[in-house]
């Protein structure tokens, strides 16, 4: 059986600034807006590239708004993809990797600038956030580990 993860849920307080972000702003597919009811709203975005897409709105989460970190972006090029989030006015951090050189932990601990060692797979990253404050990573894959 395979289990696919396809959408995840951000929870935003104000539906049309989140739509102007990541749509206008990141760039990102608008797949759906469905005002379905006073109070339930829905909207999808996918990024380019993703199977998964994402999805916000009124009424679709009983998160906190910005209460979200660890959003995993994946990308071929961490240097490329700050650039166009810049481009595109996103406030983004340095590109950065973690003194374990495992993986990145919440917030700034363990956070060592620069790319990871040699530019190696899963090491490097940078993150943003949206409107409310749900923190997104990027990171650096450019060759897979095995079964992947």
């Amino acid at each position: 059986m395979d289990f696919r993860l396809e959408v995840v849920i951000v929870p935003v307080s104000d539906v049309d600034k989140a739509l102007s972000f990541y749509h206008d702003r990141l760039g990102w597919r608008l797949d759906a807006d469905f005002a379905v009811t006073d109070g339930y709203r829905i909207v999808q975005v996918t990024p380019a590239g993703s199977p998964a897409s994402v999805i916000f709105g009124d009424g679709v989460s009983a998160a906190t708004p910005g209460s979200v970190g660890g959003l995993l972006l994946v990308v071929d090029d961490i240097r490329a993809a700050r650039e166009e989030l810049l481009a595109r006015g996103v406030e983004v951090s340095e590109v950065f990797h973690d003194e374990s050189g495992v993986f990145t932990r919440p917030g700034t601990v363990g956070r060592v600038a620069g790319p990871g060692a040699q530019g190696s797979s899963y090491t490097s990253h940078a993150t943003f956030g949206d409107p409310d404050g749900n923190q997104w990573v990027l990171q650096e894959v450019t060759t897979r580990l095995p079964g992947r």
